[in-house]
């Protein structure tokens, strides 16, 4: 339908702009589907991430600083209790698996898990002597 000027006529369409979120496509699909699962639009995310973040609510990190080796071992340290954090969360999720779910693949993953954590955790401590 045209209104004489070429030009179609009726409500305007609505337009979709494609917004490229990163350059990783795990990074992409991650937030395509965390704002899928919370039922938020992409777009109206992106629009508020960006006014909050020109508005400076959004604070610009500095990059880290690693020039000394206190620093360094600092950020390891960092590191170290977090990882000991998840394996105490994996630990904890054996323990309190059922019985029937004991010997079972998630049971195997989760006692993975914790193994692995362990091994990066004396890895880490051992090589940066951290107590």
């Amino acid at each position: 339908m045209s209104n004489g000027t070429g030009l179609p006529s009726g409500p305007p369409q609505a337009r979709r702009t494609q917004v490229k979120v990163s350059a990783d496509p795990q990074v992409a699909d991650a937030f395509r589907k965390a704002c899928a699962a919370s039922g938020i639009s992409m777009a109206a995310e992106l629009s508020r991430f960006m006014a909050d973040y020109s508005s400076g609510l959004v604070k610009r990190r500095a990059a880290p600083d690693y020039t000394t080796r206190r620093r360094r071992r600092a950020a390891i340290v960092a590191i170290i209790k977090q990882l000991e954090l998840m394996k105490a969360f994996e630990e904890r999720v054996c323990k309190n698996m059922p019985e029937n779910l004991q010997g079972s693949a998630a049971y195997d993953a989760a006692e993975e898990a914790a193994s692995s954590l362990e091994d990066a955790i004396e890895a880490l401590s051992s090589f940066w002597m951290v107590p």
